[in-house]
């Protein structure tokens, strides 16, 4: 079977080019990953879920000596939103990442393949698209309007 595969997205040259709620997002994704706890990789993350009823809620990478016991940001942020709030949309999640010490060349840094995995459930049981965006500390910001754009083959419950 040959599936045409085509990924909806958009590009921001510059956090600037944001509306004031993805700079919120942005502003707050940042802050939450200079408390990231990243020992071993130096690789800092962080993450901002922007929920329906309008609030922001952030989190970090939390690594451990014991691989792979850590976890990334986005799963640690969205596992704590989820278990506070289980009724309440995400409509927007916008992750900040990167090496400690910040390279004007560091490319925007899209999820890993676990939280991509993660963040998939959540789009298919609130039965609704997230917005995810993706940067590095250089602003640069990409933004795909579904989860399942940068998992076009995910598994889901449909095939249990």
């Amino acid at each position: 079977m040959k599936k045409d595969i085509q990924i909806s997205y958009e590009y921001f040259k510059n956090s600037s080019e944001l509306n004031d709620i993805e700079k919120q997002l942005f502003e707050r994704a940042k802050a939450a990953r200079e408390n990231a706890y990243a020992p071993y990789s130096q690789f800092f993350v962080g993450c901002a879920v922007l929920l329906e009823n309008g609030e922001i809620y952030s989190g970090n990478n939390q690594e451990n000596a014991a691989f792979p016991s850590g976890l990334c940001a986005e799963r640690t942020t969205l596992f704590w939103v989820a278990a506070n709030f289980p009724d309440v949309k995400v409509k927007k999640i916008f992750v900040v990442g990167g090496p400690k010490e910040f390279h004007e060349k560091n490319p925007p840094i899209p999820p890993c393949g676990a939280c991509r995995q993660s963040l998939i459930e959540y789009e298919t049981k609130q039965n609704e698209n997230i917005d995810l965006y993706f940067s590095s500390m250089n602003e640069e910001v990409v933004k795909v309007h579904a989860v399942k754009d940068l998992l076009p083959f995910y598994f889901d419950s449909t095939f249990l």
